[in-house]
């Protein structure tokens, strides 16, 4: 069996697998290659796959989807975060969080700088008219 995880930007995994583990609205669930075909959503969590070699590897995925028909499961999010083991993925999470965050804080500077521009374009706009 395939598995191919993609963001819009990126294909972070494009491995054979054994067997592929993850968790959707109702609970957690496991693909073999002979189960069936399916559509399924998937929520803020761990996806996990094991290799031909029997070595377990994790994905921290966002809300996404999954789709696995015959012997190709393909996982889309719009955030994927790779690492070996739960470990790596604590750390890596955790950078995320904080660039996300720094992101954030800059979006809502910006937001301001223009909340301000405004109140300040429509006070000289009523100053100027009389009102």
């Amino acid at each position: 069996m395939r598995i191919r995880a993609m963001t819009p930007s990126e294909i972070v995994v494009d491995a054979e697998v054994l067997k592929v583990i993850a968790e959707g609205p109702r609970g957690s669930f496991c693909l073999l290659p002979r189960h069936q075909d399916l559509v399924a959503l998937l929520v803020p969590g761990l996806l996990s796959f094991v290799s031909p070699e029997n070595r377990e590897t994790f994905l921290a995925t966002d809300e996404g989807l999954l789709v696995k028909t015959g012997a190709e499961v393909r996982v889309t999010s719009w955030k994927i975060v790779l690492a070996g083991n739960l470990g790596a993925v604590r750390d890596a999470l955790r950078r995320y969080l904080e660039e996300r965050s720094g992101r954030e804080h800059q979006a809502r500077l910006a937001l301001a700088r223009l909340e301000a521009e405004f109140v300040h374009r429509l006070g000289a706009l009523q100053r100027s008219s009389g009102v």
